[in-house]
Order: C-alpha cells, then structure tokens, then sequence
C-alpha cells in the first residue's frame, strides 16, 4: 500500500501535474493540502476517471485539505471535534477516514505568521485538539497516521540555515514542543530519504533560487502509530515534483507499507 501527502498549493493550478503523478506514481492514497477550492469546485470527477474517491474539506481562499483513494473511503470526519476557532470559525485545516486497512488524516496545521500574532496562538492550540483528536486512534491496533504540511521543522537539521530562522514561527520552543505532545500520543516520525543531498527537505521558497540552491525546510510530516510505522517498508521525498514550470512548493512524501 503506498500512502503519501503532497501540499498542492491549489489543485486547480496544479491539477494537470496532479493527475500525471498519481497515474504514474502508483499511489493508492494521496493527503492533499492547501486546495485553494470550495468543496464544490474540488475536481473530483476528475480523480473519478483516474479511479480514486475523494473527501474534502474546503471553503476556499487559502486553506482547504482533501483525502483521495483508490482502496476504499469510509468514515468521514471533517475538522477536529472541539476544534478553536479563528475569526469566529474552525478553518478547514483537517480531514480524516478509514481507507482500505489504514485510518489516516490530512492535517494542515496554522500557520502562526509571527510569534506574537494571535494565529501563533491559534496554532499552538490547534495542535492541542489535534494531539485529542488523535488520541484513541493513535493507540488502537489499526494501522492509524497523520499526514500533512505541520508548518514546524521538527529540528534545526530540518532547516538549511537554522540561523537564518532564529525568533521565527517553524522552529520554536513551542511549536517543537507540540510536535512532541502529539508523538506522546502514541505517533512515531516516519523520517523519509532523500532522493538527493542529505537531508529529505520538502519545501522550497519560490524565491532566490531556493529549490535549486536546496534551501529548504522538512515541514510535511507523517506520523503514525506503531502499526502503522511496523508496516513501513520505504519512505521518500519525490523531489521531481518540485521541479520545473507549474511546481508546487512543495514535494510529495511517499510512504509504502506492507499492509
């Protein structure tokens, strides 16, 4: 079973390289980020032609996340139960669903913009419901990950130039911290390899040459619990994907499992 998650960066500017990438990279699967669509003007007859259901919860604008799979969709839930809110609504940062023999969750978590910006606060509350949302799934004996754009670098390898990222949001005490409540819960991280260079970055800025010149950060993340992560037989950073006209900024991470 080949599981993955890929922050699109809005799928109707991405649809095309989308749809050429699941024919041919196998994946049964995909967590999407970042739709930049209403429910509504998700293309999912799209992804019907190519075999693969497709659940999503988006209101446009910048947010919105979407599960696709070609081994079954089941048990829906969109949001996070208890979830904060911000400017008065739960932005449409996670869905979750049973596919095939695995529960997974596509999870874009809050930004922060700045440490004192009251979204940074939102963040480290939305990591809060999230870590209890994911509780009893975490410790159940299904294979059980969270998969998604975290918006933290776990460390400072996880940075190119940790100085360059001193006393901004990615990479504080508080957000590493709550990387570590969530991996109490009972998720370990399935630390992908790259497919070039030393360190499996999966985003690049679109800015000063920074995919050629690997100036990146390993912000899109898996999680799983301990079935899922004893059935992991390889994990990598497609960075093809982020190659040339009409990439994302970020690159898919693929994940394959004996399930």
């Amino acid at each position: 079973m080949r599981i993955a998650t890929w922050n699109v960066n809005s799928i109707t500017a991405r649809l095309p390289r989308l749809l050429a990438w699941l024919e041919s990279s196998g994946t049964d699967v995909l967590c999407i980020q970042e739709t930049k669509t209403t429910a509504e003007q998700f293309p999912a007859a799209e992804l019907r032609e190519l075999g693969y259901e497709s659940a999503v919860n988006a209101t446009g604008r910048w947010n919105g996340v979407a599960l696709v799979s070609r081994v079954g969709l089941d048990d829906v839930t969109l949001g996070l139960p208890e979830g904060p809110d911000y400017d008065g609504v739960q932005e449409p940062r996670a869905i979750s669903a049973t596919c095939g023999p695995a529960r997974v969750w596509s999870v874009y978590v809050p930004n922060g913009r700045e440490v004192d910006h009251a979204h940074f606060a939102y963040k480290l509350q939305w990591f809060e419901a999230l870590k209890a949302s994911v509780a009893a799934d975490s410790a159940g004996a299904r294979p059980f990950a969270v998969l998604g754009d975290f918006n933290v670098a776990p460390t400072d390898e996880d940075v190119w130039d940790p100085a360059l990222f001193e006393g901004a949001t990615h990479v504080t005490p508080a957000e590493r911290a709550a990387l570590a409540a969530l991996r109490e819960a009972g998720l370990s991280d399935v630390v992908p390899r790259p497919l070039k260079y030393d360190h499996p970055f999966t985003y690049w800025d679109y800015r000063q040459l920074g995919f050629p010149k690997n100036r990146g950060m390993r912000i899109d993340l898996v999680y799983g619990n301990e079935a899922f992560t004893k059935a992991v037989t390889d994990s990598y950073v497609d960075r093809e994907e982020r190659k040339g006209k009409g990439a994302s900024d970020h690159a898919p991470v693929v994940v394959d499992l004996d399930l």
